[in-house]
């Protein structure tokens, strides 16, 4: 790989500062003359590979990236001193029952979001080049095209080009993770990203799941610029009263965490709402977006989207799907034409869904996404739920190839995930190094 993780961990969070400052000397040739060898006699994938393969995972974690021996070394340094660092991630492995992928809606997507795994991650273009040909009879435009902004190519603006590829990128950075080891356990979806749930957990074949984020969101372009929605930083009590006055023209959309609420409905009604939340002191934006998702709007479509979406067969799935619609597991083979108009139409119980996951166990949750949305409402929601639980995102705007997935992954492993390292290697020919003994942390007995 271009870029590589050295990752270090120990009992405490001192003994990992003082092993990454033994493994820095040691890389570097110098003799600390406290027995950590006088250097690990083998270059950086060497290094990598032996921080893997010859030392157990314990509880307190930091993992440093980069492509060569000096950002290396750096990242090391920084970890030793205490102190930030680009390619640096620290954690603690918690206890739980997995991993889960979470699949957010729109609002990640950005211009070259994917160019750079799809020139570099042989896992990721194979995805995409499925998921183009699954797309390809329900659109009139490229994928592949789209997401390189090809010169005339088809508009992310467009709500029938954005929703099918973030479908798509989501897929495919799923794929990639799991050709790393790391499994989902379970998986939950907001909105539209259900149907990339539903796809990665088994419950939708790829040329179903394709149907139904191509045709849907081609049947939205009805409801563009009818409506809007809005996002609020309140809790869904507080906002439940402040739409009250626009009873039938706005409602609750998604109840993302325990401050975060979006709400939809007419255009006009929502402008008079963010009045009067300027008035109120509350903090309320408008999304991007000229429809009104999750809202009586949608009732225009319904009978289209039954007769659209009939030829879906959903079927039960090992995976535990997490339902943004009843808030908890249900059996995927309920996934038909009716529940993506139930999802599409009625409040997103994103939070519900996540105190449910974190009811179960499970600790480490992954936002499967080109740029993270959703984690900031997981994250108010797991301290709002008094629990030890890490959230992880995938891609970020601006960073959008190995070197970030890389760091994503470290801070998953640091977090407590499975990494299968092997799988992260194959195809190099790494050597075993000699590498610094454990600094155990003394305490006087008397």
């Amino acid at each position: 790989p271009a870029w590589l993780p050295w990752v270090v961990s120990a009992k405490s969070r001192e003994a990992v500062r003082e092993q990454a400052a033994r493994l820095a000397v040691s890389v570097r040739g110098a003799d600390t003359g406290s027995g950590a060898g006088a250097g690990a006699g083998g270059g950086a994938l060497d290094v990598a590979h032996s921080l893997v393969s010859t030392r157990v995972a314990m509880e307190h974690r930091a993992v440093v990236v980069g492509s060569g021996l000096d950002d290396l070394l750096a990242g090391l340094d920084a970890l030793a001193a205490g102190q930030p660092a680009p390619g640096l991630v620290e954690g603690t492995a918690t206890e739980g029952g997995g991993v889960v992928f979470v699949f957010p809606g729109q609002g990640s997507q950005w211009a070259g979001m994917a160019t750079e795994l799809l020139d570099t991650s042989p896992v990721f273009a194979a995805r995409m080049a499925e998921c183009a040909a699954a797309l390809s009879p329900h659109v009139e435009w490229s994928l592949l095209d789209v997401v390189r902004g090809v010169e005339g190519a088809a508009s992310l603006e467009r709500v029938d080009v954005v929703q099918p590829v973030l479908w798509a990128v989501m897929v495919s950075l799923a794929e990639v993770w799991r050709s790393c080891g790391v499994e989902p356990a379970a998986v939950v979806g907001h909105s539209q990203g259900e149907i990339a749930a539903a796809c990665v957990a088994g419950a939708l074949s790829l040329e179903d799941a394709a149907l139904v984020v191509a045709l849907r969101s081609r049947a939205l372009r009805a409801l563009s610029g009818l409506g809007g929605m809005v996002s609020v930083a309140c809790g869904v009590s507080v906002v439940g009263e402040l739409v009250g006055r626009w009873e039938g023209r706005v409602s609750v959309a998604a109840v993302n965490g325990p401050s975060s609420v979006v709400v939809s409905g007419d255009a006009d009604a929502l402008d008079e709402l963010l009045v009067v939340c300027e008035a109120q002191g509350v903090r309320a934006r408008r999304v991007a977006v000229d429809y009104a998702s999750h809202s009586v709007h949608v009732e225009r479509i319904e009978a289209e989207l039954a007769e659209l979406l009939a030829p879906v067969e959903p079927r039960s799935c090992g995976v535990p799907f997490y339902s943004t619609v009843s808030g908890g597991v249900i059996d995927t083979v309920g996934l038909d034409a009716g529940y993506w108009y139930r999802n599409l139409r009625g409040t997103v119980e994103f939070e519900a869904a996540t105190r449910a996951l974190l009811a179960d166990g499970f600790r480490v949750l992954v936002e499967v996404s080109a740029h993270p949305v959703v984690a900031a409402g997981v994250r108010e929601t797991i301290e709002d739920a008094g629990v030890a639980a890490g959230v992880v995102g995938t891609l970020r705007r601006g960073e959008g190839g190995w070197e970030r997935f890389t760091l994503s992954l470290g801070e998953a492993w640091a977090c407590g995930a499975d990494v299968d390292w092997d799988a992260f290697y194959a195809g190099t020919r790494p050597r075993r190094v000699d590498l610094p003994t454990y600094p155990f942390q003394r305490e006087w007995y008397w």
